[in-house]
């Protein structure tokens, strides 16, 4: 079979592949776009539904989506503040997006729909929908649809997949099993969120609450024999546990959709040399979801590497897969060990920490400046680092 000359293939079309094939519009170079889901399903993989999962996305993120004209339209509801406390101990924090002199800290969109709409944006990219990577040498990509196998000769290959195509040239991952699962359902509560999400750390996992429409993406972190449980309950059952560990704080839990649990780790791929290969999103790291950085710091590496692509037509060479790592470098170790240190310090009762986490809470709630910077740390990644 021959192959066909292509400047960029990415492989896989979820939220940072396709945003990534949009930023590339007006680059000059040819892309082509593989993603496993259909185009039929709307971004949906074929056979099922869909994802419905909330996603965090950072102010920053939004300027990045308005650029790629994949925001206008997007059902988004903003975060206001964040109200951060820990179950069983003292001190807590209120981040406001005042604190950053911003109208919001974030947005909350559903998965599903944040897909449509990038889907959905102008692009000049060649998608093959319904279409896998099924083998890479470095050199040649072969690509297999429900129309036939491809053959593609790029001049860079991006993995975007978020789960890297197994060859003998591939540079091994570090995993770290958090031996956490994480489960996720839009609830409903008696009172209105008013703009404010919640993460509350308990000794098995922060439980987040991140507002949307007229609910909250509910993201309970727990051991896996109890997500499995939390998963299994009739919904008033699983509203009862849901109020037992979140509190009093939104009155009572009224509704729960469909629930779903996935294992949590961290993993990333270290020190990675291979020329005409980068890696983008979670195909590049997998974060914890705590504070809801892993999409956020995926985006940020499509922008990067689309910048520098626009910039060069040495892609794929040595020196610009050097460089866009050296770029990338400091944002995605920072962003690494920002959430593995929270899930860290917070996902345990030791007493001693405990006072500590809460003498840190009421410290932070105490000092605007400390406000500040966190919520820039959140907003803008590393770039808000001294």
């Amino acid at each position: 079979m021959d192959s066909e000359a292509v400047d960029i293939l990415i492989a896989g079309g979820g939220p940072v592949g396709a945003a990534l094939a949009l930023a590339l519009e007006g680059s000059g170079h040819s892309v082509v776009l593989a993603e496993a889901r259909s185009a039929e399903s709307g971004g949906a993989r074929s056979g099922d539904s869909g994802d419905a999962r909330p996603i965090a996305l950072s102010y920053a993120s939004r300027l990045i989506l308005e650029r790629l004209h994949a925001w206008s339209g997007l059902p988004v509801t903003p975060i206001e503040t964040i109200h951060v406390s820990q179950q069983g101990g003292f001190g807590r924090t209120l981040i406001c997006a005042a604190d950053c002199g911003l109208p919001a800290l974030g947005y909350v969109a559903s998965y599903n729909e944040l897909q449509q709409c990038l889907l959905a944006a102008p692009c000049s990219a060649r998608r093959l929908f319904g279409a896998r990577l099924t083998g890479f040498d470095g050199t040649t990509a072969t690509v297999r649809s429900q129309d036939g196998e491809f053959a593609f000769a790029p001049r860079l290959t991006v993995f975007a997949d978020g789960a890297r195509i197994a060859d003998d040239r591939a540079t091994p991952a570090y995993r770290k099993d958090y031996r956490q699962s994480a489960v996720v359902a839009w609830v409903k509560t008696a009172q209105a969120h008013r703009g404010r999400a919640w993460e509350r750390f308990t000794p098995e996992g922060p439980l987040a609450l991140l507002p949307h429409a007229a609910h909250y993406g509910l993201v309970w972190t727990t051991i896996p024999d109890r997500a499995a449980r939390l998963c299994a309950l009739d919904t008033p059952a699983f509203l009862a546990e849901l109020h037992a560990a979140f509190g009093d704080r939104l009155g009572a839990f009224i509704e729960a959709g469909e629930r779903t649990s996935f294992p949590l780790a961290l993993r990333y791929q270290r020190d990675e040399t291979r020329p005409r290969c980068l890696s983008v999103g979670n195909a590049a790291q997998t974060l914890h979801p705590v504070a809801g950085q892993g999409f956020n710091l995926g985006l940020r590496d499509a922008w990067e590497l689309a910048r520098l692509a626009r910039e060069t037509r040495e892609l794929g060479s040595e020196d610009f897969c050097a460089r866009y790592r050296r770029a990338r470098a400091l944002d995605r170790r920072a962003g690494i060990r920002f959430t593995d240190s929270l899930v860290g310090l917070f996902s345990n009762s030791n007493p001693l920490l405990r006072f500590g986490r809460g003498a840190g809470l009421l410290t932070l709630d105490l000092l605007p400046f400390a406000r500040r910077f966190v919520a820039r740390r959140m907003i803008y990644g590393a770039r808000a680092l001294p």
